[in-house]
C-alpha cells in the first residue's frame, strides 16, 4: 500500500488549483494513521502514477476522516465543491462484518444509489476484525474500481467507537455463526457481547438519531442487547431483520395462489427470527383480497406454508451448500427502503422493534416482529387495523415465551441482573441444520 505525503502550495485556495508536492513511500501497516505534521499524511491505495488531479486537504479534514481508503482520502470535499440542489446532504452509514458475504452483495448496493436514492451522496464505514482487515481492504479496493458518482468516502476499521462515529445508519451484520454441538443459550452469550459492546459505541459516538438495523442472530434478542447499551439512542429506532422472512412468505403465497409475488401485500411475520416465527396469513392479501378467501386449502396454509417459511433457509442451505446472502442483501435493502420511504396506502411491512407499547398485547420489553408503516422519515408506527383468531395468538405466544426465555438468558448484558438460561426449547435459527 502506497503512503502519500501531500503539501499545498500557500498561494492556491481553489481546489482545482492547488498545486502539489507528491511523494510515495510504501508501508506494511494496515491502519491509517495521521502524524500530527505541518505535512499531513495520509494512506493510499494507488501507486504515483495513477493518482489523477490529487486536492489539497486540510488537517483538520484528515482528523475527521482518520480511516480512510485510498482514492477516498483524495476526492474533493462535498460540501465546500460539488452540494448542488439536486444532491441531497451526504449520509453515513456503518455496515458491521463487512468483509462477508452479505456485505458483499449490499455494499455495492449501498454505493449505487439502489437504497438511498440517486441524489443521495454516502460516506460507508466498515467495521470488521483483525483476522478480516486484509479483506476489509480488498472490498474497499472493489468500491474503488467501480466508480460510483455517489460514494464519497470509504473507511475501514476494527474499533466501534472509530467506525460508528456520527454515523446515521448502522447496518450489524457480523456475528459468530452457530458451529457444530453449540446451544442457542451458547450463541446468545458470544454474540450477545459484540453487540453490548456495539450498542454502547453506538451510544458513545453515533448521531443521536441514528438507525439501527440487526443482521447478526439470533437478531431479536441481539438487537435488544444493543438497545439495552444504548440508551441515549431512542430504542425505537433499533430493528431486528425479519424482512426475509416475510419476502419468503410472499413468495410462497403466490406461487400456491398463482399470481405474481406483487400482489400479495400485508405479510406480518410476528415474533422471533427463529423457527418460531409466525407468518400470518390471516391479515394477508391477494389482489386485495384476504388470502383465505382466493387460497381455500386452510390445511396448506396453517402446516405446508407456515413450516415452508420457517425452514426456508435451512431447505436453501441444502440445495446450495452455503446460507442466504444475496436475499438476505435484498432483504436489508427492502428493510431501509420501507422505512425511507412513504409506505403505500392501506400496506404495511415487517420488522423487529421494541414493543414498549405496543397495541396487541404483547409483552413488554422485547424486540417482536410486527406489522408496521412509514411516512418515509426513517421513523415508523406500528399497524392497528390487523385481526386475530386462536390460531394465529396461540402462535404469536409461543414466540414470545422463546424471546422472554432469550432475555432471561442475556440478563448479565442488558444490566438486569444475573443470566438464568431456561429455554424454552433449543429451536433453531432460519438457515440452520
Amino acid at each position: 500500500m502506497a503512503l502519500a505525503e501531500l503539501t499545498a502550495s500557500p498561494s492556491s485556495s481553489a481546489y482545482a488549483n492547488t498545486a502539489l508536492r507528491v511523494s510515495y513511500v510504501f508501508t506494511q501497516n494496515r491502519r491509517l494513521h495521521l502524524s500530527p505534521r505541518l505535512n499531513p499524511r495520509i494512506t493510499c491505495s494507488v501507486v504515483s502514477n495513477e493518482v489523477q488531479a490529487p486536492v489539497a486537504v486540510s488537517t483538520e479534514d484528515l482528523k475527521k476522516k482518520a480511516e480512510c481508503y485510498g482514492v477516498f482520502c483524495l476526492t474533493y470535499d462535498l460540501k465546500a465543491e460539488e452540494e448542488t440542489k439536486s444532491w441531497k446532504k451526504m449520509i453515513s452509514v456503518a455496515v458491521s462484518g463487512a468483509a462477508g458475504m452479505i456485505s458483499n452483495h449490499l455494499l455495492f448496493k449501498l454505493a449505487s444509489g439502489e437504497v438511498f436514492g440517486q441524489d443521495q451522496p454516502i460516506a460507508l464505514k466498515l467495521l470488521g476484525s483483525e483476522r478480516s482487515f486484509q479483506a476489509l481492504e480488498g472490498v474497499a479496493m472493489e468500491l474503488e474500481d467501480s466508480l460510483y458518482p455517489l460514494l464519497r468516502e470509504v473507511s475501514v476499521g476494527i474499533d466501534p467507537y472509530e467506525v460508528f462515529l456520527d454515523v446515521e445508519w448502522a447496518l450489524l451484520i457480523g456475528a459468530k455463526p452457530r458451529g457444530p454441538g453449540m446451544e442457542r443459550a451458547g450463541l446468545l452469550d458470544i454474540n450477545g457481547q459484540i453487540f453490548a459492546e456495539q450498542g454502547k459505541a453506538l451510544n458513545a459516538v453515533a448521531s443521536r438519531n441514528v438507525k439501527v438495523i440487526v443482521v447478526g442472530n439470533p437478531c431479536n434478542t441481539n438487537a435488544l442487547i444493543c438497545l439495552k447499551n444504548a440508551p441515549d439512542i431512542p430504542a425505537k429506532n433499533f430493528h431486528a431483520l425479519t424482512r426475509l422472512d416475510e419476502n419468503r412468505a410472499k413468495c410462497q403465497l403466490a406461487l400456491k395462489a398463482g399470481v405474481f409475488y406483487d400482489k400479495v401485500s400485508n405479510v406480518t411475520i410476528w415474533g422471533n427470527h427463529s423457527t418460531t416465527q409466525v407468518p400470518d396469513f390471516l391479515n394477508a392479501k391477494i389482489n386485495g383480497l384476504p388470502v383465505k378467501e382466493v387460497i381455500k386449502d386452510s390445511k396448506w396454509l396453517e402446516e405446508e406454508f407456515t413450516v415452508k417459511v420457517q425452514k426456508r433457509g435451512g431447505a436453501l442451505i441444502e440445495k446450495w451448500g452455503r446460507s442466504s446472502a444475496a436475499s438476505t442483501a435484498v432483504s436489508i435493502v427492502d428493510a431501509i427502503k420501507s422505512l425511507v420511504t412513504p409506505t403505500p396506502e392501506g400496506d404495511w411491512f415487517s420488522t423487529g422493534v421494541y414493543t414498549a407499547g405496543n397495541p396487541y398485547g404483547i409483552a413488554e420489553d422485547i424486540v417482536f416482529s410486527m406489522p408496521c408503516r412509514s411516512n418515509g422519515d426513517g421513523d415508523y408506527e406500528l399497524v392497528k387495523d390487523v385481526v386475530f383468531d386462536e390460531y394465529l395468538w396461540t402462535r404469536i405466544k409461543k414466540t414470545e415465551a422463546e424471546l422472554l426465555a432469550e432475555k432471561k438468558c442475556v440478563a448479565h448484558l442488558t444490566g438486569e441482573g444475573i443470566a438464568v438460561c431456561d429455554l424454552p426449547e433449543d429451536t433453531m435459527l432460519p438457515g440452520e441444520n
